[in-house]
């Protein structure tokens, strides 16, 4: 059921002081408009698990152990790439200003190293 107009008016002020007062949170729950799931990922995905659970069958069927683990692993692989979120093509993943070039660092790093810094920011 669409939201009536005042109702959509008073979500767009939430949302609105919602970013004045907590910008990083609300940009923590946001969704980002740079990553979207690809129906190309969701189906060589499901193709590779069904492929996996294929060969764990076969390898339980005539008993052979590493063929069975290799369709666990394969079917495991396969579930992680279906599930996995490409980036846009015009997003540029630079690593953000202060930061050393090298190895990119996952958000939950990037947050824990910015709340040690700030911790330590009054200290002397």
């Amino acid at each position: 059921m669409p939201l009536s107009e005042h109702e959509q008016k008073l979500l767009e002020q939430l949302e609105k002081q919602l970013h004045e007062d907590d910008p990083k949170f609300a940009s923590s729950m946001g969704s980002d408009a740079g990553r979207s799931w690809s129906t190309r990922h969701l189906v060589i995905g499901v193709l590779a698990t069904l492929a996996g659970i294929v060969l764990l069958l076969f390898g339980v069927t005539v008993q052979i152990i590493i063929v069975g683990v290799l369709g666990f692993i394969v079917m495991g692989a396969g579930v992680y790439y279906a599930t996995m979120r490409g980036t846009s093509a015009g997003k540029d993943n630079a690593a953000p200003p202060g930061r050393k070039p090298g190895k990119p660092r996952s958000s939950f790093m990037s947050n824990l190293e910015e709340r040690w810094d700030e911790r330590h920011r009054g200290e002397p």
